[in-house]
């Protein structure tokens, strides 16, 4: 019995690091995620914040998870300002980072 219970903990352990927390939004599904090389005409509209969890319980995240999930909360963020691509403007640092906010497309 002891082994089941261990088992389903390792399996529960499993499925949760696996999960992406952060849902990309319709509006957020239009933003792109650009280097700055590829900005050149774009506007810069404003900068915004992302933070997600680094860790859960005593257990570190993955890097990629928490990179996807912060690159959803910018563009979620880049649309509700009007933006259409956004760039990293610095590394993550403990489960945060900062986009650039830009507008390419003529409106």
């Amino acid at each position: 019995m002891k082994s089941r219970s261990l088992l389903a903990s390792a399996a529960f352990g499993a499925w949760l690091f696996a999960c992406n927390w952060v849902p990309l939004t319709d509006a957020g599904e239009a933003v792109r995620v650009a280097k700055p090389a590829e900005l050149r005409g774009c506007a810069s509209i404003g900068r915004t914040n992302a933070q997600t969890t680094d860790r859960v319980l005593i257990f570190a995240r993955g890097d990629e998870k928490i990179q996807q999930e912060l690159e959803a909360l910018a563009r979620n963020e880049a649309a509700l300002m009007g933006g259409d691509a956004v760039a990293a403007a610095g590394p993550i640092e403990k489960g945060r980072q900062s986009f650039e906010v830009y507008r390419c497309s003529k409106r």
